[in-house]
């Protein structure tokens, strides 16, 4: 399966006429067997066929919230199933860190479509059959780095498992297998880092020389990037921080820009993307943020038509011509989760911003954001434990909160703890956290 697709659309005519093609073929599978989406198609006129893309976006929104309710009235797996169960090979599931979590199948047809995204991927990173990557973590139920394990593995690269392991016996394989490519969150790359720096090792003794992250917004924000960049670099041997998202539901979904840094191509050959409004659902013109919906274009055991991702994305107004190719580019990456923004005394604040300024100080290890309400309003305070023999003065909380005031307009109190005192992250980070009642300091 889509063997023949073009591996770089240079036309936006070329990449949307391929789209309707594979689009068309995909409804008429899915017309055929699933339950779920076929009353969907008939009410929106879509049984015989599509025969323009304006015409698919009639279809309404598919939401996560409609998928878990699906899964409960019909469990274990939902009615978006196109074909028998024994069709199917692979399950997994969603992570449930904003909700139920969501299973998900995949036939082996469809686990192959999804290699084939990964191997996107790692063309676009320059990872060949001679690279070692490690992939530190233990492999869950969720598809996490599932598929760029097996990807890179067909690639013909040494793939290192890095589960069950502390973060020194990950530093040690890493060293001792000489792995080039690390593939983990921005958390959990730095985190590494800093445990090598610990096992008294400095960024020469590293084999590293690429990193791709994802699970977090921030392999695409330039002071993550940089940070990043910096813990692993010397001036001989500089390390390349690469972005890569996707999600359970929708596979693999986006490559780093060999051209751009900042930007992530969705990968136009298998997914149909729109950015729109979260409040008005009506598309966004470049250079403004929206809400990214896709739709999955080879994944027809379990598909999924106009899918609310819930990340926050804005269409580059760059040109193909500019960026060598018409895949659909999102400038600056995954901006923030749509349901992640919280309102202080009036001011919108997603964790990607506020992460970005502070993981502008070097001198910062680890940091935590809470939360509570105070006569009846939203309030928030910023904890920062700093690297060891950063200082422990206030000197580092007051540039802190200066660069907090400058970004946002708004003042947060910013206070240190000591080294160790703040949790540490494997996968997705957990650093905002709701009080019930306000701190006591």
């Amino acid at each position: 399966m889509f063997g023949d697709r073009p591996p770089n659309p240079l036309t936006r005519a070329d990449l949307e006429a391929w789209q309707l093609q594979r689009l068309g073929s995909l409804l008429q599978v899915v017309a055929e067997g699933n339950r779920f989406y076929r009353p969907r198609l008939e009410r929106g006129g879509l049984l015989e066929g599509v025969r323009s893309l304006d015409e698919f976006r009639r279809l309404p929104f598919t939401t996560k919230d409609e998928l878990v309710a699906d899964q409960a009235r019909h469990p274990p797996y939902g009615s978006n199933l196109t074909f028998e169960p024994q069709r199917y090979a692979r399950l997994h599931a969603t992570s449930g860190t904003s909700g139920q979590p969501l299973r998900w199948l995949d036939t082996p047809e469809s686990w192959r479509w999804m290699l084939g995204n990964w191997a996107r991927v790692y063309q676009a990173c320059g990872v060949g059959p001679e690279d070692r990557i490690f992939f530190p973590f233990s492999f869950g139920p969720f598809l996490g780095f599932w598929t760029a394990f097996e990807a890179a593995w067909q690639l013909g690269c040494l793939t290192l498992p890095g589960g069950g392991m502390t973060s020194k016996a990950r530093v040690r394989v890493l060293v001792e297998n000489q792995a080039n490519v690390l593939c983990a969150t921005p958390t959990y790359a730095l985190r590494l880092a800093q445990t090598a720096q610990e096992e008294g090792l400095s960024p020469a003794d590293l084999p590293v020389r690429k990193i791709i992250v994802a699970g977090e917004p921030g392999g695409s924000v330039a002071a993550v990037r940089d940070r990043l960049s910096r813990a692993w670099s010397t001036s001989q041997n500089p390390v390349i921080v690469y972005d890569h998202h996707g999600m359970t539901e929708v596979g693999p979904v986006s490559y780093p820009s060999p051209q751009v840094p900042g930007i992530l191509h969705v990968i136009g050959t298998s997914y149909l993307a729109e950015v729109v409004d979260p409040e008005t659902d009506q598309p966004v013109a470049p250079g403004e943020r929206g809400e990214l919906i896709l739709t999955t274009l080879g994944r027809e055991g379990m598909p999924l038509l106009r899918y609310r991702t819930g990340d926050l994305v804005c269409w580059s107004r760059r040109s193909a011509a500019d960026l060598g190719t018409a895949d659909p580019a999102l400038e600056g990456g995954i901006l923030a989760r749509v349901d992640d923004m919280v309102v202080i005394r009036g001011v919108n604040l997603y964790p990607s911003a506020v992460d970005a300024v502070v993981r502008g100080f070097a001198e910062v290890a680890e940091y935590r954001v809470d939360l509570w309400s105070e006569r009846g309003m939203r309030e928030a305070r910023v904890v920062v434990e700093p690297l060891s023999g950063a200082g422990s003065d206030d000197t580092l909380a007051d540039q802190i909160a200066d660069a907090l005031r400058t970004g946002f307009q708004l003042r947060l109190p910013v206070s240190l703890v000591g080294p160790g005192d703040l949790p540490r992250f494997d996968l997705k980070a957990k650093r905002w956290r709701v009080l019930e009642e306000p701190p006591s300091q």
